[in-house]
């Protein structure tokens, strides 16, 4: 049994395989060319019909150049027609189909509402750590050639980001929660129920998916309606992280401010709605009015931690505050992000640390809103006769020392302490008991699923004896639960009379892995090869790698593999065994009359269930794969026995790292020079003999393999510019080097 702290899926590819475009420590460069020199005054006129036509043109990201793409101004109090810089929208296929990176659409904030020019990017970042929200960094912008400004960088949450964060299918309806014709009297995204005629909504949200009406109109019903069963419609733990993480971080151009905007609505493929903030511009205090009294700095670090619980026109709050295990939670989750960013200080060391990278920037772009003295200062103090300018750290730290002196904040929780699972080991199609020690509460629960795209399940603890759990009331909580041929993903969650807590304290965005133990296990699966190795026929095709953790040979001569659970003997294996310890790839091809292991099925790259079954039919091991980028592959870590990640190929060898650590490694038997390289990279190892070296992308794509010597050149002229790793197979050592 291993067991670790997992992060969703969705979260963990994007850090693994977005880095060059949302990296924070890069400024992307984004090049606009425009045919016309008269750019500004049509894209002027483009906002003003409001009809979505965009000013096309050619963009280039960081060297990888775009044709045919649409550019528009965005935005509606940080838009004017006067401004010297706006925030911008661009869609790389707004004509073709073209994407960078996997993203096609670029969302450009101006920093016109934030002197420190940290309140978006450092917002997202904190709250990443708990919920699904956009990734950001900063652009540097240029257009016909000039320097236009420097801008924060967000993620855009369309049908690909469901995708990638919620396990929602790209078409699933997906909602904006803002006024697609700006703010007004009685036009707030609040998620009243107001009928069935969606004329009734079309005013207050926007539809950004081909269908949805239908579905949203009934989700605000339920929520007026039938609250009691509101786990089953919304997920709750997402709006209760949106809730606390709006109220600790004075964030009130939100759901909890009184524009109650800013946030998405997407329906995840379990038919359950997903909150998702967005717009962070006016984050941490930036936007003044709570909408409880006159727009000051004490009314924001002074929020009522409750804020809006009594007001039935914000049902999201007032109908989750109304249950008393929610507010609980709640004050969990708020509890969670103040000891971890404002009482350790974290955040401001982070914001000084954003404001060190584009400080150069901030001095030199020509358009900017504020000046340098103006974007140091803000940090700690608020400028004079500037709306919502509050220093960061006043508002912040005024928060923490406001809730510290609530009796609701300072209510004890239980401990959760001493998880365990016994058997200490599991096989597959097994009962596992789970105890823990938790002092004296009144209510505890085991969330647990197989899948990460899937509701975790939630089985009470007890501790009366019967449960595995030893001795009644001696402390000790239990409860069993069956495990199939699939890894277990779970959390403790426990509440008294006063407060709740979570293990751990992030769940359920974080969890804990039980991995099944099995001789034979599916180590690594690639949907969409095209760079690892070829098959028999010189094809790329997709595959699959089994692992045999036992110290001797297996005979798999009638196990079966399959990609349908409802039909687990889809493909048998024929006379075939797997050496001790050793490696077994399975292309998944449909080409059965090809010499070696073929089988009659091919894999989606969209993700689905692979099961590996014995002779009698029984599953072994089971893996639930999610959308896999090209080039990359879904394996487990640690090899054979962890559980699985998205990661850089290692096609028929040990899954000895990931893209997180390639990029986080530091390198002792391997150096890089010159970096950053121009046309050529030396690698300087520590070996007398030629090593192996491995050259990847950030997106995990391999580039070139072949042996290297001390003070060996690799070409690297034919290279797009853009980061890159060198590995030395077997020895864990990378280095990371840029082409310019």
């Amino acid at each position: 049994m291993l067991k670790k702290i997992g992060i969703a899926c969705g979260l963990l590819s994007a850090n693994l395989f977005a880095q060059d475009l949302y990296d924070i420590d890069h400024i992307t460069v984004i090049e606009i060319e425009f045919s016309s020199s008269d750019w500004d005054a049509l894209m002027d006129a483009n906002d003003l019909t409001d009809d979505g036509t965009k000013l096309p043109g050619t963009v280039t990201i960081d060297g990888h150049s775009y044709d045919s793409v649409g550019v528009a101004y965005k935005g509606n109090s940080s838009y004017d027609a006067s401004y010297l810089k706006n925030p911008l929208n661009i869609e790389l296929n707004y004509i073709l189909d073209q994407y960078y990176q996997g993203y096609s659409t670029l969302k450009l904030a101006s920093g016109a509402k934030d002197p420190s020019f940290v309140r978006e990017v450092l917002s997202y970042e904190i709250g990443r750590k708990y919920m699904d929200m956009p990734l950001g960094n900063y652009a540097k912008v240029y257009i016909n050639g000039a320097y236009y400004g420097l801008f924060s960088s967000s993620e855009a949450i369309d049908g690909r980001y469901g995708e990638r964060r919620v396990y929602a299918n790209k078409d699933n309806p997906r909602f904006k929660c803002n006024p697609p014709n700006g703010m007004g009297p009685g036009n707030e995204p609040s998620l009243d129920y107001l009928g069935t005629d969606s004329a009734l909504y079309a005013n207050i949200y926007e539809l950004k998916s081909t269908f949805g009406w239908a579905e949203f109109i009934d989700f605000m019903y339920q929520l007026e309606y039938n609250s009691v069963n509101i786990e089953t419609y919304l997920d709750l733990d997402r709006a209760l992280w949106m809730l606390a993480f709006n109220n600790v971080m004075a964030n009130m151009d939100s759901y909890s401010g009184p524009t109650k905007q800013n946030y998405y609505m997407i329906q995840d493929d379990n038919g359950r709605w997903c909150p998702i903030i967005w717009d962070q511009n006016e984050g941490i205090g930036g936007f003044e009015n709570t909408g409880a009294g006159p727009p000051t700095l004490a009314g924001l670090t002074n929020l009522d931690m409750y804020l809006h619980s009594a007001d039935a026109t914000y049902p999201l709050i007032s109908k989750l505050f109304a249950i008393p295990r929610y507010k609980k939670m709640y004050v969990a989750h708020m509890r969670t992000i103040v000891s971890e960013n404002i009482t350790n200080n974290w955040y401001y060391t982070r914001a000084q640390a954003l404001q060190a990278i584009i400080e150069t920037e901030v001095q030199t772009e020509p358009n900017g809103w504020y000046t340098y003295s103006e974007f140091t200062s803000n940090l700690d103090n608020t400028l004079s006769g500037m709306e919502g300018a509050y220093g960061v750290a006043e508002v912040l730290d005024g928060r923490a020392t406001y809730l510290a002196t609530q009796s609701d904040w300072n209510l004890t929780a239980p401990a959760i302490t001493a998880i365990t699972n016994t058997p200490a080991v599991v096989s597959a199609n097994t009962s596992v008991t789970f105890t823990a020690a938790i002092t004296s509460p009144t209510y505890a629960y085991l969330g647990y699923r197989t899948y990460t795209g899937n509701v975790f399940q939630k089985a009470q603890m007890f501790d009366d004896g019967l449960h595995g759990d030893g001795a009644a009331s001696d402390g000790t909580y239990g409860v069993t639960i069956f495990v199939g041929a699939e890894d277990i993903e779970y959390y403790l969650y426990a509440e008294n009379a006063d407060a709740a807590i979570f293990s751990p304290v992030r769940a359920e965005h974080e969890f804990y892995t039980l991995v099944v133990d099995a001789d034979v296990v599916i180590n690594e699966i690639m949907p969409k090869n095209n760079v690892t190795a070829t098959d028999e026929e010189g094809k790329y095709e997709d595959w699959i790698e089994l692992y045999n953790n036992s110290g001797s040979a297996i005979d798999l001569t009638g196990y079966f593999l399959s990609d349908d659970i409802t039909d687990p003997n889809k493909w048998q294996f024929p006379d075939t065994s797997i050496a001790a310890n050793g490696y077994l790839i399975v292309w998944c091809d449909q080409d059965t009359l090809d010499a070696g292991l073929h089988t009659n099925f091919k894999l989606a790259s969209s993700g689905e269930t692979l099961v590996l079954s014995n002779a009698g039919g029984f599953a072994v091991n089971q893996v639930t794969m999610p959308e896999i980028e090209s080039s990359t592959t879904y394996g487990r870590y640690v090899n054979g026995t962890g559980s699985c990640i998205r990661m850089v190929p290692t096609f028929n060898a040990e899954n000895s790292y990931t893209a997180l650590e390639i990029a986080e490694t530091a390198a002792a038997e391997i150096s890089v020079y010159p970096n950053p390289a121009s046309e050529l990279v030396y690698v300087v190892t520590n070996s007398a003999i030629p090593v192996d070296y491995q050259l990847y992308d950030l997106n995990g794509k391999l580039i070139y393999s072949g042996q290297v010597e001390n003070n060996t050149a690799i070409e690297v002229g034919a290279l797009e510019k853009g980061i890159y790793l060198v590995y030395l197979p077997g020895t864990g050592s990378v280095k990371k080097f840029v082409k310019n």
